[in-house]
Parts: C-alpha cells; sequence; structure tokens
C-alpha cells in the first residue's frame, strides 16, 4: 500500500499568487489609465476586424469592475489584444504622451493662471483689509474726538448754565434788594441824611424809534474819583484841587473794601454751587452749530463760542483768551451778555454786519428792545448762523419779506427793497426816524462804537438869546461835508488832496474821520456806561479839560476852523438832555480860564438841557432840513460817498475808512495785520454806501396836505344826546380804518355802555355843527353813529341787558375814567372796581364776561392798557386798593389774559405804594409803568418790575388823580385842585402849573407835543406840554367834562359833558 501524497498548492495557484504580488500595485494605475484614456484608447485598440476592443466586449467592464490581477493578465494576454497592441500600442502611447505633454502644459498654464489670479485676489483682499483697518481706526479715532468734543460741548454748556445761573441770581439779588431798600421799600430811608448816593447809568432800552432814553440805577457806578486824582496829576492841577481829589479816592476805597466783605460771603456760595455736579443742563435741542465767536458790545470785543440748538442761542465768553483779559475790568461790568442764553422766540430782527469793515457780523434784535452783536471768523460761518437762527429777515418795520435772505441782504439791497424812502417823502414818518433807518441799514449801531450812528448838524447859531426857527441863515447848508462848511478851511483840504504824491496811499481830503469811537465817547462822557468806557481808553484818566465836550457852541466852533476836526453829530443830540447834565457828579477838572467843567455850556437860547434837545430836533424836523436833507444823505450814505462826485464835493476820507479798500484774509504778516485792524478801530469807518444815483428829495408839505392851509372849520363838529341820563366817564377811541367796524366806545356811571359807529369817510366842514338825537337826524356826512342797541332798548330789557355791564360793582369806588379799557377793535370791555377784588373782561357784542381775572387783595380801582395795533399782544395794567399794581399780558390771538398755566398770573408785581392807587398808565414802547396812590408818591417802574424813581411833586401838590405819558417820554400827573405838574420819564420835573379849575381828565397828543385838560367849568384847554403854556381853549361847554378822547388821526376830540 503506497502512502497517498500529501495535497500541495497548485501549481496555478502559485502562479496566480505570483501575479498578484508583482502586479498587484500596478493594476490600478492600469485601471485609471484605461478607464481615464478610454475615449481615446478605443480608437487605436482595435481589432482584426476594426471592431474596437476597449469599447466593445467586456474590455472596459473588466477595467472598471474587476478587481483580480489574473483577469486584467488574461484580457491583454488575449490574442485579438496581443495583435492590437502589438500593431498599435507603441504609436498609442506615444500620441497618448504626447496628448499628456499637451494637457500638462495647459494644465500648468492654467494652474500658474489660477494661482496668479488667487494671488491677486489674496492681495486685493489684504489691501481691502488693510483700508477697513484703516478705516476703522480713522472712525473710531474720530468718534473719540466727536465724544470728547461732545463731552467737551456739554461740559461748557453745564459751566455756561451755572454762570448764567449765577449772574441771573445776582441780578435777582439786586433787584430783590432794591425793592427792599429802596425810599419807597420795606427798608427804605425816611431821613435826608441818610439817603444813599445814587448812580445812574443809559440803559439799552430802545423805543420805536431806536431811541435810547431810560435811565437805570446803577449799582455799580461812582463818581470815578481815582480818574479825577491822576487826571489832576498828569495835568497839572493846583495842590488844592489835588488833595481833594486824593481825599475822594481814599474815601471811595473804604467804601468799596465795605463792599467787598459783605459780598465775599455771598461770592463764596456762588462759587461752592458751581462745584454741584447734579446741575442739570438747560439745553432743550441737540446742538445745531458750534462756532467761535466775538461778542461785539459798546467798549467790548470779547471772544468766546456761540452754540445753537433747535429753540436757542448761547453765548460763553473764553476767559482763558489773553484777548478777553484785556478788557478793562470797569467796562466788562456794564456788559450783560458774556455768559447769554436767547431763546427763538425772542428773536425779531437779524441784520448782517461789518466788524473792521470785514462783513462777518451780525446783529440780533430782541424782544427786550435790546440787540446783540457777534463777529465770526468768516462770511459762510456767517450764513451757517443765519441759516440756523430763526426766519424772522429784518423785521417787520421796513416793508420787506421776513426770510433769511432778507437777514443776508447786503445793505444796498435793504435800501432797494424797503418802502421807508417812499414813506419819509410822503412824510408818514419823521425825518429823524428816517434817518435811524438809514444807520441802521447801512450797518451803523449801538454795539459798535466805531461805527455809531451819524446825524447832522443842523443849526449853525449857538450865540443869539434868541433863536428863529423861521429865519434860513440859522440851519446849515447840508449839500456840503462839514469840513467844506468853512470856505477858508475847504480851499486848505482841496489844496492837500491835489497837492498829495503818496505812492501807496491814495490822497483824501480828511484824515481824520467825523464819527470814531473816541468821539461818541466824548460826546456821552457824562453818561455811563459810556464814562468808564471813556476811562479805558484814556488810560484810567479824564482827558485834558480843554479837550472834553463842555460847550456846545465851543464844539460847533471847533468843527469850523480846527483842520483835524470834521465830526458829525450822534443821534442823542436830538433826544437825550441828560448828555448835557453831569448827574454823576464827576471832577472833569478846569478850563484854562478856571472854569469848572460839569454840566455842558448850553447856548443862550436855551434855558435848560430839555429846551436845547426840543429845539435841536424840532430843527431838524423843519421845513429848511427836509427840503436838502437828502444833500446831506448822498455825502454820507449816498453817491457824494466815494468816486469822482465824493472828490467834487469835497468829500474823500483816508482810504482805510471805507469798505473794501483792504482784504484782511491776504494779510498773512501778523504785525501788519494789527496795525490795520487798529487804524480802522479806532480812526472811523464810513458807512456801508446805499445809493449810486441822487436820492430823492421829500415832498413838500403843501403838495401832500394842501387843506391844511384851507379855512379852519368851526370847533364843534357834532353834539350827540344819549336816551340815558347816566353821565358818561368814560370814552375810547378806536377809530383806525383798517379795524372791522371803527367805534367810539362810551361807559356810563350806571355801567351802561354803548358801541357807537365812527365815520372814517367823514370831512370836517366850515358849517354849524350838527345835533343829533334820533336816527332821522343822522346822515353820512356825520363823524359818529349812536349805537343801534341803544337805540332800540325803549322798554325793551333784553337789549338794554346787552348794553350792561352788571351790578357788582363795589359801592365803596368812585367810578371813575381809568376803571376801564377797551381792545383796539373795540370787541372787549375790560371793567374793575368789583367787590370781589376781580376785574373782569366783557364782550361788546353780548355784554357777556369772558374772563374774570384774580389777583388783588383789594378793590381794582384802576386800569391802563399799552399801546398796541390790530393784531399785536399788549400789556394791562392794574392798581388796586392793595397798593399794588400788577402787570398783565393780553394775548391777541386768544383774546384773553394769558399766563404761565391755565390760570391768568401776572408778569410783574409792581410796589412801594402805601395806599391805595388812584391811577396807572403803561407804555409797552418805554417799557414804563406810572402810579400814583392817595395822598402818597407818583413812581415810575419798568415793565419787568423795578422801581425806578419817585416823580417829586411840588410843594403842596398832594394827591395824584389822573396821570398820562407820551411816546417821547413826557409825563403829565394831575394832582388835586387842578394842579398839573410835567417831568421827563427820567424823573426831572419840567414845570408845574395851578389850574383854577378841577380837573377831572387829562389826555396828551400822541408825540406829546400838546396836553388837553378838561374839568367841572367846563372848559377843554390845550397846553403846550414841555413848558404847560396855555395855548388854545374850547368853546366853553355848559356842564363839568368828565371823559376826553382823540381820534387816531389826532384831528377829533370826543368830549362827554354831564347835562
Amino acid at each position: 500500500n503506497v502512502p497517498l501524497p500529501v495535497p500541495t498548492p497548485s501549481r496555478e495557484a502559485s502562479l496566480t499568487q505570483k501575479l498578484e504580488t508583482a502586479l498587484g500595485s500596478v493594476c490600478p494605475l492600469l485601471r485609471e489609465i484605461m478607464v481615464d484614456f478610454a475615449p481615446f484608447l478605443s480608437k487605436t485598440l482595435v481589432g482584426s476586424h476594426g471592431q474596437e476592443l476597449l469599447m466593445e466586449g467586456k474590455g472596459l467592464t473588466t477595467f472598471k469592475n474587476s478587481h483580480s490581477v489574473v483577469e486584467l493578465v488574461m484580457l491583454l494576454c488575449s490574442q485579438e489584444w496581443q495583435n492590437s497592441l502589438q500593431k498599435h500600442a507603441g504609436l498609442a502611447f506615444i500620441e497618448l504622451i504626447n496628448e499628456g505633454r499637451l494637457l500638462s502644459h495647459a494644465m500648468k498654464d492654467h494652474i500658474v493662471r489660477v494661482a496668479n489670479e488667487a494671488e491677486f485676489i489674496l492681495n486685493r483682499m489684504r489691501a481691502d483689509d488693510v483700508l477697513k483697518h484703516a478705516d476703522f481706526e480713522s472712525q473710531c479715532a474720530q468718534t473719540l474726538l466727536d465724544r470728547r468734543e461732545e463731552e467737551r460741548m456739554c461740559d461748557h454748556l453745564i459751566t455756561a448754565a451755572r454762570r448764567r445761573d449765577n449772574v441771573i441770581a445776582g441780578r435777582l439779588l439786586e433787584k430783590v434788594c432794591n425793592i427792599l431798600s429802596n425810599k419807597h421799600g420795606a427798608w427804605g430811608y425816611t431821613d435826608p441824611a441818610t439817603a444813599k448816593l445814587e448812580f445812574w447809568k443809559l440803559d439799552a432800552w430802545e423805543d420805536d424809534a431806536r431811541r435810547r432814553k431810560r435811565f437805570v440805577h446803577n449799582p455799580r457806578g461812582s463818581s470815578h474819583p481815582q480818574a479825577t486824582l491822576k487826571a489832576a496829576l498828569e495835568h497839572g492841577a493846583p495842590e488844592d484841587a489835588i488833595m481833594q481829589a486824593r481825599e475822594e479816592f481814599h474815601a471811595q476805597l473804604a467804601s468799596s473794601h465795605m463792599q467787598q466783605s459783605q459780598s465775599s460771603d455771598l461770592m463764596d456760595d456762588s462759587e461752592l454751587l458751581t462745584d454741584d455736579r447734579d446741575l442739570d443742563v438747560d439745553l432743550t435741542g441737540p446742538v445745531n452749530i458750534s462756532t467761535k465767536a466775538r461778542l461785539v458790545a459798546p467798549g467790548i470785543v470779547a471772544p468766546g463760542m456761540m452754540s445753537i440748538t433747535s429753540t436757542e442761542l448761547y453765548f460763553e465768553v473764553d476767559e482763558d483768551d489773553p484777548e478777553f483779559k484785556r478788557i478793562d475790568p470797569e467796562v466788562l461790568k456794564y456788559c450783560d451778555h458774556l455768559h447769554g442764553k436767547w431763546y427763538f422766540s425772542e428773536v425779531r430782527a437779524i441784520f448782517s454786519r461789518r466788524y473792521l469793515l470785514q462783513n462777518v457780523a451780525i446783529e440780533i434784535f430782541l424782544a427786550s428792545r435790546t440787540s446783540i452783536m457777534f463777529a465770526f471768523p468768516d462770511q459762510p460761518t456767517v450764513k451757517r448762523v443765519i441759516k440756523a437762527l430763526p426766519r424772522v429777515g429784518v423785521g417787520i418795520k421796513y416793508g420787506i419779506p421776513q426770510t433769511r435772505r432778507a437777514s443776508m441782504m447786503s445793505a444796498r439791497q435793504l435800501m432797494r427793497n424797503s418802502n421807508m424812502t417812499q414813506k419819509w417823502q410822503r412824510r408818514e414818518i419823521s425825518n429823524f426816524e428816517y434817518l435811524m433807518f438809514l444807520n441802521t441799514i447801512a450797518g451803523r449801531t449801538y454795539n459798535d462804537l466805531n461805527q455809531y450812528p451819524v446825524f447832522p448838524w443842523v443849526l449853525t447859531n449857538y450865540e443869539s438869546k434868541e433863536l428863529d426857527l423861521s429865519l434860513p441863515s440859522n440851519y446849515r447848508d447840508l449839500s456840503k461835508p462839514i469840513g467844506a462848511l468853512n470856505p477858508s478851511r475847504r480851499a486848505y483840504f482841496e489844496d492837500r488832496y491835489n497837492s498829495w504824491e503818496h505812492e501807496s496811499i491814495p490822497p483824501f481830503h480828511y484824515g481824520t474821520h467825523y464819527s470814531t469811537a473816541a468821539f461818541v465817547l466824548n460826546w456821552l462822557i457824562r453818561v455811563e456806561p459810556f464814562t468808564s468806557m471813556f476811562l479805558a481808553l484814556q488810560g484810567g484818566k479824564f482827558d485834558n479839560p480843554n479837550r472834553l465836550f463842555s460847550s456846545v457852541a465851543l464844539s460847533w466852533k471847533n468843527c469850523q476852523r480846527d483842520t483835524s476836526d470834521v465830526k458829525e453829530l450822534i443821534p442823542e443830540f436830538f433826544f437825550l438832555p441828560e448828555m448835557m447834565m453831569n448827574l454823576n457828579r464827576y471832577r472833569l477838572g478846569q478850563l484854562e480860564d478856571g472854569t469848572a467843567v460839569g454840566n455842558v455850556e448850553l447856548p443862550p437860547w436855551a434855558s435848560s438841557p430839555e429846551e436845547f434837545i426840543r429845539i435841536n430836533r424840532m430843527a431838524l424836523e423843519s421845513e429848511f432840513v427836509s427840503c436838502q436833507l437828502h444833500q446831506w444823505i448822498d455825502l454820507i450814505f449816498g453817491y457824494k460817498q466815494r468816486g469822482p462826485e465824493a472828490v467834487r464835493a469835497s468829500n474823500v476820507f483816508y482810504y482805510l475808512t471805507y469798505e473794501g479798500s483792504v482784504d484782511m484774509d491776504v494779510i498773512t504778516d501778523v504785525v501788519m495785520k494789527e496795525a490795520i485792524e487798529n487804524q480802522i478801530r479806532n480812526f472811523g469807518q464810513t458807512p456801508s454806501q446805499l445809493l449810486m444815483e441822487p436820492h430823492p428829495p421829500r415832498s413838500s408839505a403843501m403838495h401832500l396836505s394842501p387843506m391844511m392851509f384851507s379855512t379852519v372849520p368851526d370847533d364843534v363838529c357834532m353834539t350827540m344826546k344819549f336816551p340815558s341820563n347816566s353821565p358818561i366817564v368814560h370814552i375810547s377811541a378806536n377809530t383806525y380804518p383798517q379795524l372791522p367796524m371803527p367805534s367810539i366806545v362810551t361807559v356810563t356811571t350806571n355801567q351802561q355802555f354803548a358801541l357807537n359807529r365812527w365815520n372814517t369817510n367823514y370831512a370836517a366842514s366850515v358849517q354849524s355843527p350838527s345835533y343829533a338825537e334820533t336816527p332821522q337826524n343822522q346822515s353820512n356826512n356825520l363823524p359818529l353813529s349812536m349805537d343801534p342797541v341803544l337805540l332800540q332798548t325803549g322798554n325793551n330789557n333784553v337789549s338794554a341787558l346787552r348794553r350792561h355791564l352788571g351790578d357788582n360793582f363795589s359801592q365803596k369806588l368812585r367810578i371813575r375814567l381809568n376803571c376801564f379799557v377797551t381792545t383796539v377793535d373795540s370787541r372787549f370791555l375790560v371793567a374793575c372796581g368789583f367787590w370781589d377784588n376781580s376785574f373782569r373782561v366783557f364782550s361788546t357784542e353780548t355784554a357777556k364776561i369772558v374772563q374774570i381775572v384774580f389777583g388783588h387783595y383789594g378793590v381794582v380801582t384802576c386800569l391802563s392798557r399799552s399801546e398796541c395795533n390790530i393784531t399785536s399782544d399788549c400789556y394791562i395794567a392794574s392798581g388796586s386798593a392793595d397798593c399794588t399794581v400788577l402787570l398783565w399780558h393780553w394775548n391777541a390771538r386768544s383774546q384773553t389774559i394769558v399766563g404761565e398755566g391755565e390760570v391768568p398770573t401776572p408778569r410783574a408785581t409792581l410796589t412801594g405804594h402805601e395806599q391805595p392807587v388812584t391811577a396807572v398808565v403803561i407804555s409797552a414802547e418805554l417799557g414804563l409803568v406810572v402810579s400814583g396812590s392817595i395822598a402818597g408818591p407818583v413812581l415810575v417802574h419798568t415793565t419787568f418790575g423795578d422801581l425806578l424813581r419817585c416823580l417829586e411833586a411840588p410843594l403842596g401838590f398832594i394827591s395824584p388823580e389822573n396821570i398820562a405819558m407820551s411816546r417821547e417820554g413826557v409825563i403829565v400827573v394831575n394832582y388835586e385842585r387842578g394842579n398839573i405838574a410835567a417831568f421827563t420819564i427820567n424823573g426831572k420835573r419840567l414845570r408845574h402849573e395851578s389850574h383854577n379849575d378841577n380837573l377831572q381828565c387829562l389826555l396828551l397828543s400822541r408825540d406829546g407835543e400838546y396836553l388837553m385838560t378838561a374839568g367841572d367849568k367846563g372848559i377843554v384847554e390845550v397846553w403846550r406840554t414841555f413848558n404847560l403854556a396855555l395855548l388854545y381853549a374850547f368853546p366853553s361847554c355848559d356842564s363839568s367834562v368828565r371823559s376826553l378822547a382823540l381820534t387816531h388821526d389826532q384831528k377829533y376830540v370826543l368830549i362827554y359833558t354831564t347835562f
């Protein structure tokens, strides 16, 4: 038995294993090549019959799906594949290699291109990243700066608010101290020996004609003994004068030290308050504009920062600026706007202005009748500021639309677009008002002493004892400049002009100007705050007495003979008599002849400063001046200001006084720029040129009013008898033709009123007076028609109730003319005297009560309404038995008395009386309230509630009963038993008279020139207010006269007599 052989791996299995081992790593590559290049290889690997070996049969499927090496070897070793490979493999693989090379090159180029593009994209992304990073850093930095600026602005506004609060607190403290310590206050002095010395300053309040006439208390005032002493030492005054000046100076120092010690605690408290971080910022909106600005005020140019929100304007001075530190502290204390805040609702007009002959400033006129002026770095800033401020234009007075464009108008454009020249030609406005208008639009302003308003000398006779204003020889030739009035002096100036040979300076006639800051301060040296400004200009001392303004006649002579004196006048020469008086008792030195300089020496024809001002104003408004004033306007504002016409008129000044003569922006030399600015600042600036052609003349009075030369009609135009026998105690004449129903409102003692129609077409004729009792007697040619409701009453109680004010009046009060006032349109009647201490507003249409106003603690005894037009608000003042006067605001839109809330509240409470108030009168234009009480004083308050002064009554004039005040500032008081006294608004008594009639009423004409009185004797008399000279008496009435009224045109007087 042979053993069976042990099974061993077969030869085939060993071969397969070896193939797998040898070709295992190559097969995947081979499969991949065959599959990837199948489209190419299928055309090359063909069989004997031309078939495609790869695509037909199992070739491609094997390469794709088989994982066995043996199958691949068997496929490739088959006869067909061997034959095809032997015939075509070499060529196929050569082509394949070539194709691969081409593909590889193409792929390389593609990859390189893609790489380059990728690198470009990456570089661009990197650059974008860098830019974005830089932009992000820039935005971060800008945001940081913005936040810092906002924080700085917030700190600035908070600091400014605190400073403003301190200023306001100081003013309130002064006001309270004044209320308590004045003569009529709770702590008032009664012994004249203990009365303190009072100082006064000119207030910035302007009336409608832009006159600053009001003097107010000056708590910081003094007689400037240090300036007197310094001047005495420098000018070589006598030894006794120096010793007296030293004593006064040391006395002043001692009193000032006492005042400082008394107020140091208060200053410490205020400084503590400024450290309180919990105070709120009084900024109600986002800051629209914040820019550097200069506050331009009299004697001051203060750098600081202006901020404008959506509702307010702020200015905060930069106290660290060297320019601010150079300002004299004595001048600085008179500036109220260093830490200023103004609501947009206060802004009334905005004018573009020049500063140092550059158009980079604006002047803002406020509801408080003051103005503020700011200068900016450049003109674009000016435009931005005007656009951010309210759109008020240049106001409503000049007939120019209230647009921001109007605020940017040049002086010539304002002149061209206004209607004031036509008004002046038609004599609707006075010469003074027209000259103030020209000064205003030409850039002249009270805020910049270098550009102060200019007025002409109009008179030449300052030596005669009597002045005849009808003589032409007493008037100046207004067709010539002041420097050319004297022929010899004119020849001197023209010779200088013709012989001038300087290369860089153009020829000129006059090296000095007609208006400079020094000239203005010299004119006003006796009036604070100009006294302090004058001392700051003169180095703290009064100038040599021989150079001070001491005599009107001497000043006129110097303007005619001195080659360095060609100055014109200022507006105050026509309205401010106090400039001639040394009210604050300054020691100004002595002239060469030993005469002490005190009050200004007046011409012999003027017995007082008031008379001089009045006559000078009369001369300005005279026909001689009116017919040639346009020629003076040509010289100062018109076509003779510059150019060939100025040369022919001998009217050329130094070239740096003219606008456009130098561009400050192109001057880079700091020293040169400062020198030019000082030249402009100190040696005068010519107003902006308004006209390039001759100014039209004024129309003659005869041409405009030919009837003024016709026969005078009879005094009595009409007599009307009312159905009621009750005496009329009040008449209001609301006769403006623009009213829906011009009317005369009358009120009787039994509280019945009437709304009588006024005929605006009535013209008085030379005929007998009409007598009207019934409608049949009334015709179209009568001035007045009776209230139709009264005519229909008869036995009709319903109609009677439509004209009755009720029976609630106090029986303790005597109903008088000043117990009632009416609105301008006669729609409402305000009455006082009610037992419940109220006063009431009635509708004149229905006699229904519209409003009951409480505020007093006693019966309201008298009322007064301020002047206003048809659409404007006004003040109503109420006096009471509680010894106070309350000031109320009548809103024309709501036609009610308004307050801070829904309940009417008074704007101010006026104190000082110790007995019931009997009379009150108020003027919104002058900002004054004048009131009198039983056996008491006549007090003058401001509309803000400050007591200014007491009008000292003449001896024997005890109890004021009626008071009247004109817009010219004359106050007339009627005391008991027919005693009359006339005062200025600043307290000087002009004249007093004792009448032989018991006067019941008095009335002033609109211009204050004439006074009308009437009383128990039934005689209406006309007086000249200034000197209380009796001018005319109307025919006597049959009984006493209780009330008077004047129509709007001042042509007709309405008189009621008790039948």
